[in-house]
């Protein structure tokens, strides 16, 4: 949690930026996993402690514009919660803590909607993602639950994303943090790579790091030897020799700022040459980028530089063929790369998400892409002081794409299907850091940067067995 007056101003610049009307906050409540009683682990809803910074479930808040006035609703616990989890200050208390300065029962809040609905007045809110939520709006405003994503508040969903977007120093030094973590659980992930360890061993050896040092992880862990699959469910198979092991991966602080890491480590500890080949290509995609993002520059743009460096490489090892730019306009780097560069991060690991793409992502500028890989670039739009972005490119041979492409003669003028074939059993590579966006460039964030260039890799490998 920071500062009282963090949280005051962050307020006071939302309702100059919103002008007038009702804007309606929920907070998370307990999630259960299989009975009420057994609970997943508590997350805050990230705008709610953007806002009102408390970490206490069952709240709402509620912002008068209008009236000048806020409100914290939620009941005080009583002693027969007190016997099992301990004392928790009231809701008055945790309202000053922030600088609310009213607060009220929950079943106050009716009240307040009703009042405002029956005057006409805008209530402004934002999508909802949980169930429970949903319903508790549906009764305060009489909308159907899977009718209030449509509902949702746009000039309030602009706002939250104008401020969110840009971290301030106090939001960096945070993410740094998550970052520290994140090195740590990346190089415990490195040293305990080796053949007969099951993915399942190593991920859990990470999230104790992150449960340890911080809230949790950012986001389920992807540790694989499949890195052709984005998004891998852990197995209890165990690491095969020759294979490479990708770790996508990242930790969540205790104020809730996240880190999102990707490295790939050879199970042997040495890459073979044909390893090499197509990492020194992800490598090289991933420097450019450090290399290039500016304020000012399009995300979009950034992405497509990294796609024509990445087609020229692929060219050379005769994987793809044919003028590049005519490759990459058509799409057929993304036979390799059916994802985008890189997202935003803050709060959430793909920052803002919940929001809606289109406004985090995206402006009246830049326009989402409907082209396959191009379309999964969950940000284009021109970069900014302050934005923290993720620079992940990657290279994968997944088969089934592969075959499906052949069958069809698709892009059969930029891809060596040949050579393709012998790559089935390759995986997948991706290399990922997070960025600060700066006045004059970028720089990566983390005091210390987890080992990526290869022979940093196999040295480190070697002097961690």
């Amino acid at each position: 949690m920071f500062t009282k007056n963090t949280y005051i101003e962050r307020r006071r610049r939302l309702k100059q930026a919103m002008g007038s009307g009702l804007l309606l906050f929920f907070g998370n409540n307990e999630s259960p996993a299989n009975y009420p009683a057994n609970g997943y682990k508590y997350r805050q809803d990230s705008c709610f402690l953007y806002y009102f910074g408390l970490q206490r479930e069952g709240l709402a808040a509620v912002i008068d514009i209008d009236n000048n006035e806020e409100i914290l609703f939620g009941d005080d616990i009583d002693i027969e919660d007190i016997i099992w989890t301990g004392f928790v200050p009231s809701v008055k208390e945790l309202g000053e803590s922030v600088g609310v300065m009213k607060s009220a029962p929950m079943s106050q809040l009716n009240a307040v909607c009703q009042k405002a609905i029956a005057t006409k007045r805008p209530i402004h809110f934002l999508p909802p993602y949980r169930f429970d939520i949903m319903i508790q709006m549906s009764d305060l405003l009489g909308i159907h639950p899977l009718k209030l994503r449509e509902a949702a508040s746009v000039p309030f969903i602009k706002a939250v994303v104008d401020m969110r977007a840009v971290k301030s120093a106090e939001e960096v030094e945070e993410i740094e943090r998550a970052m520290e973590i994140g090195y740590r659980m990346h190089t415990a992930a490195m040293k305990a790579c080796h053949p007969g360890v099951s993915e399942q061993y190593i991920a859990g050896l990470l999230e104790g790091i992150a449960h340890g040092s911080g809230c949790m992880v950012s986001f389920q862990t992807i540790l694989t030897t499949h890195g052709e699959i984005m998004h891998s469910c852990l197995t209890d198979k165990p690491l095969e020799a020759g294979r490479l092991m990708l770790c996508d991966a990242g930790a969540e602080t205790n104020n809730n700022y996240c880190s999102d890491n990707t490295r790939v480590t050879p199970v042997s500890g040495k890459f073979t040459q044909r390893q090499l080949d197509i990492y020194s290509i992800v490598e090289a995609c991933h420097d450019l980028v450090l290399e290039k993002a500016a304020p000012g520059m399009k995300w979009l743009d950034m992405h497509l530089d990294v796609c024509r460096l990445m087609t020229d490489r692929l060219k050379d090892l005769g994987l793809m063929k044919g003028n590049t730019e005519d490759a990459v306009q058509a799409g057929a780097h993304a036979m390799f790369l059916p994802h985008g560069l890189g997202h935003m991060m803050g709060m959430d690991v793909h920052d803002m998400e919940g929001l809606g793409q289109i406004y985090v992502g995206y402006d009246d500028e830049v326009r989402p892409s409907t082209q396959f890989g191009t379309n999964a670039l969950r940000c284009g739009r021109r970069l900014q002081p302050g934005f923290v972005m993720t620079d992940e490119p990657g290279i994968y041979f997944i088969p089934q794409l592969i075959d499906q492409w052949r069958s069809q003669g698709f892009h059969k003028d930029f891809l060596n299907y040949d050579l393709l074939e012998t790559y089935k059993d390759f995986g997948g590579i991706r290399l990922e850091d997070d960025i600060l966006i700066t006045e004059t460039g970028n720089r990566l964030l983390g005091k210390n940067t987890i080992p990526y260039h290869p022979a940093d890799v196999e040295a480190f490998i070697a002097s961690s067995h």
